[in-house]
């Protein structure tokens, strides 16, 4: 095989985190993001701003290439991954797992920057994350550890700016995993044909017929506790603005999967992020330097 130019090497590389799909970091960012408005009380500062943006790229990136390396022999089999460069053969394993190492200690180095609670708590995310891709074989919905592994920042923010983790934090998690179990099962229902030949669980397995349903009591949930968290925090009208958008979106989304049909369940989970923005949206707007001050960005 003629070997590969460092601009083909590259692009493979960019290929396995996925970096033409920024919808999967913004499903991390923006919860992680409302985090750190409420932990701060409005703008965090550039610094934590910095750390938690950039480390929840390299986060979701390193995610992206153990998750590949856990699949490879499990994605041959899936039509809509049978050609990721590991499966296909084009990028090695060892490669692969050097590219996820590099990536998840440059998210360290940034966490080194903040202090020893958030510094503690990272050790954790990475676990959850290497577990996520092999709860696949095991748990009946692994979809809820995925959850797990995309909340970790939350608390992480919460620590990096109060140096301790409140209950407001642990319902934005709640209401996060709800979330993730919500939109990771619509894209579940997209694979569920392939998933039952090879024998991996999902949640959209799990759920059967039900699946539509409990689709939409996730968001339900979601939302149910995101608005608790508003509520402790005594937050003004633009956040409950966010959650009822975010809800009129969480409708649609259930709506457009009520016929199980794979391009439409995938145009759902690929619409989340918008969810999330709207949601993030409404925390911002309701702290000083949203709508309600003069600070922002600036």
């Amino acid at each position: 095989m003629k070997p590969l130019t460092l601009r083909e090497r590259f692009s493979l590389y960019l290929d396995l985190i996925r970096w033409n799909r920024p919808q999967g970091w913004l499903l991390l960012l923006w919860p992680t993001l409302a985090a750190l408005w409420l932990a701060a009380g409005g703008f965090p500062g550039w610094h934590l701003l910095a750390v938690f943006t950039g480390g929840t790229i390299l986060m979701r990136s390193a995610g992206c290439a153990v998750n590949d390396i856990a699949d490879r022999e499990f994605d041959k089999h899936v039509k809509r991954t049978a050609e990721r460069p590991i499966t296909s053969g084009r990028l090695g394993v060892k490669e692969a797992l050097v590219v996820a190492v590099v990536l998840a200690l440059l998210a360290f180095a940034l966490v080194l920057t903040t202090n020893a609670l958030t510094i503690g708590m990272s050790f954790g995310a990475l676990a959850i994350a290497v577990a996520y891709p092999y709860a696949k074989r095991v748990v009946a919905m692994p979809q809820a550890v995925l959850g797990l592994a995309f909340s970790f920042g939350i608390p992480m923010a919460y620590a990096a700016v109060r140096g301790h983790v409140p209950p407001e934090a642990w319902w934005l998690v709640a209401g996060n995993v709800a979330w993730v179990l919500a939109y990771d099962t619509e894209y579940a229902m997209v694979d569920r044909d392939d998933d039952l030949k090879i024998g991996i669980r999902t949640s959209a397995i799990t759920l059967g017929r039900a699946d539509v349903f409990g689709v939409a009591m996730f968001y339900m949930v979601s939302l149910l506790c995101w608005s608790q968290v508003g509520h402790m925090a005594g937050l003004a009208m633009p956040f409950w603005a966010g959650i009822t958008m975010a809800a009129v979106q969480a409708v649609g989304h259930v709506w457009l999967i009520r016929g199980r049909d794979r391009e439409s369940c995938f145009a759902a989970f690929r619409m989340n992020h918008w969810l999330g923005a709207t949601w993030f949206a409404g925390v911002w707007a309701a702290l000083p330097g949203g709508l309600t001050g003069s600070v922002g960005l600036m």
